[in-house]
């Protein structure tokens, strides 16, 4: 594994940054390590794996790396930060193996990570969320790794599109395009039909949730992804997953598929930002 740390200029210098490479299934993996310097000492006892935002298509590290420094900076842990393979170039199933190929060399070794290997929590945020969710469930499928909590944030769960929010965003002039561009990715990223009924791109179609780890999902109001992320939550709750909810209150039309960092910044809240803590320090 190559590291090599981030200039303080890219970045608050409250935070400490290092580059690495992950071993994927298809090849190297960059990632970056974020700790917050007031907790930098020693090895972390929970390490956090965050799957960025860009709807299976786009987005990357540096897009990326104000939220993660903001997140870093105010979880009790490390905080690593994983590319994944995009589509259309790389479609289903290479992001879902990607992001599992993460977690599970996270736990062959942890030190590489600065990590002690006690506790391990998976997170993402939009497709991101959707590879968080996914891994969780491989995760549990494939033996391990053990996952102590997963954290998903305005995930993309439902490729079909169906829920209430998706298609009365759909009906609005303002919200049209975001739900436009949600279909282009899933038309990328799923090219196939059949693969948008697989549990591993499709978690709201799982019918077996149950041995997930405690879960906190963070929803945005006005986003056109907010009812199935409530359905996930409902599917959860009934496999008995134990589940922390925050729905957080954004002007309309601040979510956007078309800007990765968008969601990142409307859930860059103090409120939800006290409930990720929480979290963390409540499967800790």
């Amino acid at each position: 594994m190559n590291a090599r740390t981030v200039p303080a200029s890219e970045g608050a210098a409250s935070v400490d940054v290092r580059v690495l490479s992950i071993k994927g299934p298809s090849g190297p993996l960059a990632a970056r390590l974020y700790r917050a310097k007031s907790r930098s000492t020693g090895l972390a006892e929970t390490l956090l794996v965050f799957f960025h935002a860009g709807g299976f298509t786009s987005g990357s590290l540096q897009d990326n790396d104000p939220c993660m420094r903001d997140l870093a900076s105010q979880v009790d842990a490390a905080v690593l930060a994983p590319t994944y393979a995009q589509a259309p170039d790389q479609p289903f199933p290479a992001a879902a193996e990607d992001a599992y190929a993460a977690i599970a060399d996270c736990a062959a070794h942890p030190r590489r990570y600065q990590w002690s290997g006690k506790r391990l929590v998976v997170g993402g945020i939009e497709a991101g969320g959707n590879l968080a969710a996914v891994a969780s469930l491989m995760a549990r499928d494939r033996g391990g790794p053990p996952l102590a909590g997963q954290l998903l944030i305005a995930p993309m769960l439902d490729p079909g599109l169906t829920s209430c929010s998706m298609r009365s965003a759909s009906a609005k002039d303002v919200d049209a395009r975001i739900a436009s561009n949600c279909a282009d990715a899933y038309r990328d990223y799923l090219p196939r039909p059949a693969d948008r009924f697989h549990p591993y791109a499709c978690p709201l179609a799982s019918t077996r949730l149950k041995g997930l780890p405690p879960t906190l999902m963070v929803s945005l109001a006005d986003d056109p992804l907010r009812d199935e992320a409530e359905a996930y939550v409902a599917k959860l709750l009934a496999a008995s997953v134990s589940v922390d909810t925050l729905v957080m209150e954004v002007p309309s039309g601040a979510c956007s598929l078309a800007d990765t960092n968008a969601r990142c910044r409307a859930s860059s809240d103090d409120k939800a930002f006290a409930a990720m803590a929480a979290f963390i320090a409540s499967v800790s």
